[in-house]
C-alpha cells in the first residue's frame, strides 16, 4: 500500500471533516497514519489486519479505564473500507521532547502491573508475521534467505515455548520502544497498541536490550532503562531465545519493503548476513 492508495481509502472512509488530500501523512508502514484537525486516522495495509484493529480499539478503552496514559480512540468501531481497516483516534498534542528509555520504563511498569483485561488478549505472536512479510517480499529477496528465516522462525518458536520466565506473565505492550511513547504537555503516553498481548513480560524488556546490542543505543541510555524498571533482562537465561526470535522477525519485517526499495533490500541483506555469520557486532539500522 502506497500513499496514494491510502489516501483513496481515507477519502472513501469519510471520517475526516475536510478533504483527505489535505490530511498530513505521519507514517507509512503496515498502517498509513494521517492527521487532520484534532483527529488521527490509521489505514491498515489489508483486510488481514481487521481483527487487530478491532482489538487495538478495545485495548485503548481498557487502558483508559485503568488510568494508564495511552492514545485514546475517537470512534469505538473499526471500519473496513475497500479491503482496508480504518480506525479513528484523538490526535495527540505536539511533543514537547523526544521520548527516552526512562519514559518507556515508567510506562512499562504500569502496564506490567495490570491484571488481565475483561477480554482475551492473544499471546505475543512475535514470529507470526514472518510468513506474511516474506510473501510480500516475493522475488525481491533471495529464496535461500527466505528459507533460512523460516527455519530460524520454527527453531525459535519451539525454544520460546519452553522458556521459564523470571517475571509473572501478563499484559505486555509487545513493541516496547521509545518511538511508541509520545511526550505531550501532560507527560508520556503509550501509542501503537496493536501488539498488546498476554505473554512473558520479558518480551517487552528484550526489545531494549536488542536496541542496545544491535541498533547502537548508548550504554548510559540502556542503563537508565534498566535502573528505572529495576531489572536487566540480559541477566535472564532465556534472553538469547527471545532476542533471536525478535531478530528473525525484524529481518522478515524489513523484507516486505524490499520490492522497489533498494535501501530496504540492502538493510535486509545486512541483517541476514550477520545472522548467518553469527556476528552479534554488526550494526543494524532502523527502517
Amino acid at each position: 500500500m502506497d500513499e496514494a492508495r491510502a489516501r483513496d481509502v481515507l477519502a472513501a472512509a469519510g471520517v475526516l471533516p475536510g478533504a483527505a488530500g489535505d490530511a498530513r501523512l505521519l507514517a507509512l508502514g503496515e498502517n498509513a497514519v494521517f492527521a487532520a484537525g484534532d483527529l488521527a486516522v490509521k489505514v491498515g495495509r489489508d483486510a488481514e489486519l481487521m481483527d487487530r484493529a478491532r482489538r487495538e480499539l478495545a485495548i485503548a478503552g481498557w487502558l483508559a479505564s485503568e488510568g494508564v496514559p495511552a492514545v485514546r480512540a475517537a470512534e469505538p468501531e473499526a471500519l473496513l473500507v475497500e479491503g482496508h481497516p480504518v480506525t479513528v483516534w484523538h490526535r495527540l498534542p505536539e511533543a514537547v521532547r523526544p521520548a527516552g528509555p526512562r519514559d518507556l520504563a515508567e510506562l512499562l511498569w504500569l502496564v506490567h502491573a495490570l491484571p488481565a483485561p475483561p477480554f482475551p488478549l492473544p499471546p505475543r505472536e512475535l514470529l507470526g508475521g514472518v510468513e506474511r512479510w516474506l510473501r510480500l517480499a516475493g522475488d525481491a529477496i533471495d529464496p535461500a534467505d527466505a528459507a533460512y528465516l523460516r527455519e530460524r522462525r520454527d527453531g525459535f518458536a519451539t525454544a520460546a515455548a519452553q522458556l521459564t520466565p523470571r517475571l509473572r506473565p501478563g499484559p505486555i505492550h509487545g513493541d516496547a520502544l521509545p518511538r511508541n511513547v509520545h511526550i505531550g504537555p501532560e507527560g508520556p503516553v503509550l501509542i501503537d497498541l496493536e501488539t498488546f498481548s498476554a505473554d512473558l513480560r520479558e518480551h517487552d524488556l528484550v526489545v531494549m536490550a536488542l536496541s542496545h546490542d544491535r541498533y547502537g543505543l548508548p550504554d548510559e541510555a540502556y542503563a537508565s532503562f534498566t535502573a528505572t524498571y529495576g531489572w536487566d533482562v540480559r541477566d535472564w537465561e532465556g534472553c538469547s531465545v527471545l532476542r533471536g526470535a525478535r531478530e528473525t522477525a525484524s529481518c522478515a519485517w524489513v523484507a516486505q519493503h524490499a520490492p522497489g526499495n533498494p535501501k530496504a533490500l540492502a538493510e535486509f541483506d545486512r541483517r541476514v548476513a550477520s545472522l548467518r555469520d553469527g556476528d552479534d557486532s554488526v550494526r543494524w539500522y532502523p527502517f
